[in-house]
């Protein structure tokens, strides 16, 4: 039987994606999955993980595009170094937001699993909003009314 991706070897896998050049299939990323996590997995395990599917979609649309091919050269050393050091800030600072959001998502998780929401409640779509029909305020009594409902109720 074989094992499941950790979460390193699906980071790795990503960031495999991420600079990903020839052209790519899945057979192709689970053949270099071989040499970069020791393990051949499917097609069907690399496809079922969200992560790697979306790095997976990216990088396709990435080599479509031709992104990369004729990258524009700096006409000097200062401005590449100076490119590249913007961009391990830029690239500390978006770590260190996601880093964040992953902390908040965990006490979101952690108290919605205390009021005991399933996954299917947390995953239910948001409503849709029809923005072409609107109600018109013709007295002043519905205009106060409104606002009544906008105050904050009294806390007891």
């Amino acid at each position: 039987m074989a094992r499941h991706l950790r979460d390193t070897d699906i980071l790795r896998l990503v960031e495999l994606l991420d600079g990903w050049k020839s052209p790519l299939t899945w057979e192709a990323l689970s053949e270099a999955s071989l040499r970069v996590i020791g393990v051949n997995p499917t097609r069907q395990t690399l496809s079922r993980i969200v992560r790697i599917q979306e790095a997976f979609a990216a990088a396709k649309a990435r080599i479509r595009a031709g992104d990369g091919v004729d990258r524009k050269v700096p006409h000097s050393i200062k401005l590449a170094a100076d490119r590249i050091a913007r961009l391990q800030n830029e690239n500390a600072r978006l770590s260190r937001e996601n880093t964040a959001l992953l902390e908040q998502f965990v006490v979101w998780q952690y108290n919605a699993y205390v009021k005991g929401m399933t996954q299917a409640e947390l995953s239910r779509p948001l409503p849709k909003v029809d923005r072409a029909v609107t109600v018109p305020l013709h007295s002043g009594s519905e205009r106060a009314s409104k606002k009544s409902h906008r105050r904050r109720p009294d806390r007891t």
